[in-house]
Parts: structure tokens; sequence; C-alpha cells
């Protein structure tokens, strides 16, 4: 344990933070999580945080006024628990520009698609609509603009012919568990570092093969 202080704000089930709890529970990984923050009581992710010691706060957003209070609340708590860095893992609200910018840098999120294709919602019905082959997932640092910002790290899974919107999802699902991970990694211990608005790596970096969709015969 130990390395940076991440704090992590979630609104559901929460399957990408137990993948992240995951990580950082193994030897010599640089981020440490400290705190949870949901604003739904009812997230199923925060029953996960909690089995594993780590602190949580609900922050339910229908109990203020507007989306400024409700940020200044989520500031406040961060602040109070020493958050060096903000993962979004499921977090289903918008965040208002203030809040982005007093945390630019410090803020990444997953999205999937590769971005950037399909930002916003119902990704995976576009994308079975559209007849496109290869989608996938991103990790991105956040940016006032919805679902924009340098580019982490990015997963590519095949759609097949037969697959429906939940298919697919389960599918980039299980691509996202893997990429979240290693991106919070290679952000934590500065592997993947910010020039300008992209994102440059520290290791070298090894060509991967290529993925077809379909398979080439």
């Amino acid at each position: 344990m130990g390395g940076k202080r991440i704090g992590v704000l979630i609104s559901g089930r929460g399957s990408n933070l137990a993948a992240l709890i995951d990580a950082c529970a193994t030897r010599d990984f640089p981020a440490d999580i400290v705190l949870v923050i949901s604003n739904r009581p009812d997230a199923g992710g925060l029953q996960i945080a909690q089995s594993t010691g780590i602190q949580t706060r609900t922050v339910d957003h229908t109990e203020y006024a507007d989306r400024e209070a409700f940020d200044a609340e989520i500031d406040r708590v961060l602040r109070e628990h020493d958050v060096e860095l903000v993962c979004l893992a499921g977090f289903m609200r918008l965040l208002a520009p203030g809040f982005v910018e007093a945390w630019r840098d410090r803020l990444i999120n997953i999205h999937p698609s590769l971005l950037p294709a399909y930002p916003g919602v119902n990704i995976h019905e576009r994308v079975i609509d559209d007849g496109v082959r290869i989608s996938g997932c991103t990790v991105h640092y956040v940016r006032t603009a919805m679902d924009s910002g340098p580019i982490v790290a990015q997963a590519a899974v095949p759609v097949l012919s037969g697959d429906t919107a939940e298919t697919l999802a389960a599918r980039v699902l299980a691509a996202e568990h893997e990429i979240y991970p290693q991106a919070l990694r290679m952000v934590a211990d500065g592997t993947a570092r910010l020039s300008g608005e992209r994102v440059v790596f520290s290791a070298r970096e090894s060509e991967a093969a290529p993925l077809f969709s379909p398979p080439l015969s």
C-alpha cells in the first residue's frame, strides 16, 4: 500500500472500482485508494469499498440546489482526505467546469468507446446501428467538454455480427477492467505524463498486433 492518494467517484455497481481496488492491493502498485464517493446512497460500489476497509462517503446530488453546490461538496470531501488524483468509475453526473478546472490534470475517466468517436450515452446501440466493426474503451484526462481530454490508454474490442448492445457492452466492460488499472499505474508512477494536451510515455512503446474484425481468413 502507498503511493499516490486516489479518490474514486462512482454511481453504480462498482465493477471498475473493484478492478482498481484489486490492482492497488498488488505489490508495488504506485497508488492507494483512500476514498470512494457516490452520488447515490444505494450504489453497490460502496459495499465493495467498505468490504476492503476503504472510507466511503455519499454526496447525494438530489440534496443540493445546483450542480455547483454539489461539486463544491465533492471537492471539499476529496481535499479533506488529501486526495491527489481522482478516478471517475461509472460516475453518472456531469461535473461543472469549475470542478474540472480545479482538478485539471488530476482527474481521469474511462469511457466505453474509442474516443473521440462516440462520446455521450447509448454508445453500444449507436456503434451497432452504424455497422462499426471495432469498438473499445478509452481512459482519458477530463476536460470541460464532455468525454474529451488527452488520451492515456485505449483497448480495442471486435463488434460481432450477432451482437446486441448488451453483449457488446459486456465485452467492452471486460476490457475496461484491464485497461483502467494499467492506465492508473502509468499516471501514478509518471510513466504517462502530459505534454500540453497530449500524453507521452517515458517507457518505450512496443508495436502490438493489429485487431481484425471480422478476422482475416
